[in-house]
C-alpha cells in the first residue's frame, strides 16, 4: 500500500512474457524434445521418456459393471489399469498376468472401499480364467491377447455391531464415524483405527498401537461387524534428540532449531510442527523426525531428526515484459549456509523500463543485498538485515533512496510473530512539492497472527496484521508515525472446497508533520495496482493537487473480495471487487472511492498456484487507466 514498493505503474497494455527465477538454473526451466517445463512443472507433453518394452504383449481390455451406477462403473474403470493402458503393451505373457492379478486386488479395494463386502471381480485372459490359467501362459500373439473383466458389485453393507476393547474401551464409536446402521467402507473402518491411535498418542503415550482389528461380514444381514482394540502403553517425556545426515550445517543448531527439548512432553504434534520448522529451512532439501520403538530405561522416547541438506550456492536471472512499461531484467546469486547454521545471503538487482523509452533516467533500478540469521540469540528469534538502493520513476513521483534494515522477529506462538528493528532511510524525489531530500530515522514494529491453511493458496483460516512506525525526518526536524492494519479471512464451500470465499481489508494513517511535504514521498501512502485495487495503474490512486499531480495521503482504506472457484484440479477462474481511497486527512473521509473488477485464472503448481488477473476500473481518472493485467505467484491475498 505505503510508497516504497519498487515498481513501475501497472497500467499494463499486455503481459507478453513472464519469466522468472531459474533461467540460468536449466533443470528449473526445460524445454525437451516432448515436453515443456516451467518452473519445473511440465505444462503440456510428457516427461516421461520412451523406454523399450522386452518381448512386448499386446491386449484389449474391456469391463462391465452391471448394477453398478454410474459412478461407481467410473471408478471401477479408472482403477483398472489393463483399461488405461490398453494401448501400452506388457513384458511377456507372464507380464499380463501378473497385471491382471494387480487390477483384480485394486478392484476388490474400490468394493471394499464402498462397502460391498459381497462383491466379485473376475477377469479372463484369452477366454480363460485367470485362477485357471497354468504357472507359465502362452497366448496367441496373432492378435491382441482378449482381457475381459467382469464386476459383479453385489448390496451395500451397514455396519452391526461396533466394539471398541482394550485401552481404546473409554472410547466413543461415534466420535470415530463408527455407528451401527452407518456407513461401513473399508477406509473408514481403517481410519477409524489410525484417528484412535492418534488420540491415544496425543496424551503422551508415544508407544500407542492397534492391536486388533477385526472386520467380518455377515451376507445374511448385509451387515459388517468392527472391533477394533488398542493399547496406549506409558505417558512418556521426550529423550535425547539425535541428527542424522548433517554435515554442513551444524547438527547443534538443527537440534536447538527443532525446539525438541529433552524432558519436555512427548507430544505428536510437536515433533510434527518441528519437522516443518526444519524444512522451512532453505539448507535442508528433506527433514524425518523419527521416533524409536522402546522408551529408554529412564522412560523417555529417544527421537533421530534425519535430514538431507541441498545445494548451498544458487544464483538465475529472470525477466519480464509489458507493452507499456517495457522489458524489465533481473539477477541474483545466494547462499544458504553461509556461517553453518542455515543463514541465508542474497544479493540481487533488477532494471525495468527498458524499451519504453531510451532515457535510462526513466529506468527503474533495485540493488540489494538481504541477510537471514535464523534462531539468533534464541530459537524462536530470526536476525533480517538488509541494504536496498532504489530508483523508482511511476508516474506519481521520481526517488532515489538507500535504506538500510536490521529487525529482529520472534514467533510467540505457532500463530502469532511480533517483531522490531530500526531502519535508516535517505532518499531524494521528485514529486507534487518540488525536489526534497529526506534523511529518516524509524523504529518499526509489528504483530501478525496466522491461521492460514496455507500460506500461498488458504482454503480456510484468516491474518491479522498490525504496524506502528515510529519516525523522525532529521533534515527538517519532522517526527511523525504510520499505523497499519488489515486483516484476511478464508471460508471453503461445496464438495472438496471447491469454492473459496476471500475477503481483505487494510487500511493506515500518518501522525505528524506540518503538511504533507514533510513526510518523506515514499513514506505517503498511495493506492492501486495488483496489491490493492486492480484495474487501476500502479499508485494512481492519490489525492490531487489543482496541477493535477498526484500528493500521495496521510490516510488509505483499501478492500477485497474473491470467489476462487476451482474448475478441476490444477485450473481456477476467480472474479474479483476490490475498492480503495486515499485521502490527505488522518481519517479517510471517502469523498473519492474508486472501484475495480474483474477475472482471474490460477494455475496450481507445488509451490502455489500461477496467478493472471484482468480488471477494469469502475469509475476511473479522467486520462487514466483503462484496465489492468497482473501477473504473479500465489493468491492476491
Amino acid at each position: 500500500m505505503q510508497g516504497p514498493p519498487g515498481a513501475r505503474a501497472l497500467r499494463r497494455a499486455a503481459v507478453a512474457a513472464f519469466l522468472a527465477a531459474g533461467l540460468l538454473s536449466w533443470p528449473g526451466f526445460v524445454a525437451q524434445a516432448h515436453a515443456f517445463k516451467l518452473f519445473g512443472i511440465t505444462l503440456f507433453g510428457s516427461e516421461e521418456e520412451e523406454t523399450e518394452v522386452i518381448d512386448p504383449v499386446s491386449y484389449s481390455a474391456t469391463l462391465s459393471a452391471p448394477g453398478a451406477g454410474k459412478e461407481l462403473a467410473e471408478r471401477l474403470e479408472n482403477t483398472a489399469t489393463l483399461v488405461q493402458d490398453a494401448e501400452e503393451p506388457v513384458s511377456g505373457d507372464l507380464g499380463l498376468v501378473v497385471k491382471a492379478r494387480e487390477d483384480r486386488e485394486r478392484l476388490v479395494a474400490v468394493l471394499y472401499e464402498e462397502a460391498r463386502y459381497g462383491g466379485v471381480v473376475r477377469i479372463a485372459l484369452a477366454g480363460t480364467d485367470l485362477d485357471e490359467l497354468p504357472p507359465i501362459p502362452r497366448f496367441d500373439h496373432s492378435r491382441p491377447v482378449s482381457v475381459t473383466i467382469t464386476v459383479e458389485p453385489g448390496p451395500v453393507f451397514t455396519l452391526g455391531s461396533v466394539r471398541l476393547e482394550g485401552d481404546a474401551a473409554r472410547l466413543d464409536p461415534a466420535t470415530y464415524g463408527l455407528v451401527p446402521g452407518g456407513a461401513a467402507g473399508s477406509v473408514r473402518i481403517i481410519q477409524a483405527g489410525e484417528r484412535i491411535v492418534r488420540d491415544l498418542k496425543a496424551e503422551g503415550r508415544p508407544l500407542s498401537r492397534l492391536t486388533t482389528r477385526d472386520v467380518v461380514a455377515d451376507h445374511a444381514t448385509r451387515t459388517v461387524s468392527v472391533t477394533l482394540a488398542a493399547e496406549s502403553g506409558p505417558v512418556a517425556s521426550l529423550g535425547t534428540v539425535s541428527v542424522k545426515g548433517a554435515r554442513a550445517v551444524s547438527s547443534d543448531f538443527i537440534r536447538r532449531y527443532s525446539r525438541l527439548d529433552d524432558g519436555q512432553p512427548y507430544s505428536p504434534e510437536q515433533l510434527k510442527k518441528a519437522a516443518e520448522r526444519l524444512r522451512a529451512l532453505s539448507a535442508l532439501s528433506s527433514v524425518t523426525v523419527r521416533e524409536a520403538d522402546h522408551l529408554a530405561p529412564d522412560g523417555s522416547l529417544p527421537l533421530t531428526i534425519e535430514v538431507s541438506e541441498g545445494k548451498f550456492r544458487y544464483f538465475g536471472a529472470g525477466a519480464e515484459y509489458s507493452s507499456i512499461d517495457g522489458a524489465g531484467l533481473s539477477g541474483y546469486w545466494g547462499h544458504r549456509n553461509l556461517f553453518g547454521e542455515a543463514e541465508t545471503l542474497r544479493i540481487e538487482g533488477k532494471v525495468s523500463g527498458l524499451g519504453a523509452t531510451t532515457d535510462y533516467t526513466s529506468f527503474d533500478y533495485t540493488a540489494g543485498i538481504y541477510f537471514t540469521k535464523p534462531g539468533a540469540l534464541l530459537p524462536r528469534i530470526t536476525w533480517d538485515a538488509s541494504l536496498v538502493a532504489k530508483r523508482e520513476t511511476p508516474d506519481t513521483y521520481t526517488a532515489n533512496s538507500l535504506t538500510a534494515l536490521s529487525k529482529l522477529s520472534y514467533e510467540l506462538n505457532d500463530r502469532d510473530t511480533v517483531s522490531g528493528g530500526a531502519e535508516i532511510a535517505f532518499s531524494e524525489s521528485e514529486d507534487a512539492f518540488g525536489t526534497n531530500t529526506y534523511l529518516t530515522f524509524a523504529l518499526p514494529f509489528t504483530f501478525e497472527r496466522d491461521a492460514r491453511d496455507n500460506k500461498l493458496d488458504p482454503i480456510e483460516g484468516f491474518r491479522l496484521t498490525a504496524a506502528v512506525t515510529p519516525s523522525y525526518e532529521a533534515l527538517g526536524g519532522t517526527v511523525f508515525s504510520s499505523f497499519e492494519g488489515s486483516a484476511s479471512g478464508y471460508v471453503g464451500l461445496g464438495a472438496d472446497d471447491r469454492l473459496v470465499l476471500a475477503a481483505h481489508l487494510a487500511a493506515g494513517s500518518v501522525v505528524g508533520g506540518d503538511g504533507l511535504e514533510d513526510i518523506p514521498t515514499t513514506r505517503r501512502f498511495f493506492a492501486g495496482g495488483g496489491g490493492s485495487v486492480r484495474g487501476y495503474a500502479y499508485q494512481e490512486i492519490s489525492p490531487y493537487n489543482n496541477q493535477n499531480e498526484a500528493t500521495g495521503g496521510r490516510s488509505y482504506t483499501v478492500g477485497s473480495l474473491e470467489a476462487r472457484f476451482k474448475v478441476n484440479e490444477k485450473i481456477g477462474i476467480v472474479p474479483f471487487f476490490d475498492v480503495g481511497t486515499v485521502s490527505t486527512e488522518i481519517v479517510p473521509d471517502f469523498s473519492d472511492i474508486r472501484m475495480g473488477a474483474g477475472l482471474g485464472l490460477r494455475y496450481a503448481t507445488p509451490f502455489g498456484p500461477l496467478r493472471l488477473d484482468v480488471a477494469l476500473p469502475l469509475n476511473r481518472f479522467d486520462g487514466g487507466s483503462r484496465y489492468g493485467i497482473y501477473a504473479g505467484i500465489g493468491q492476491s491475498f
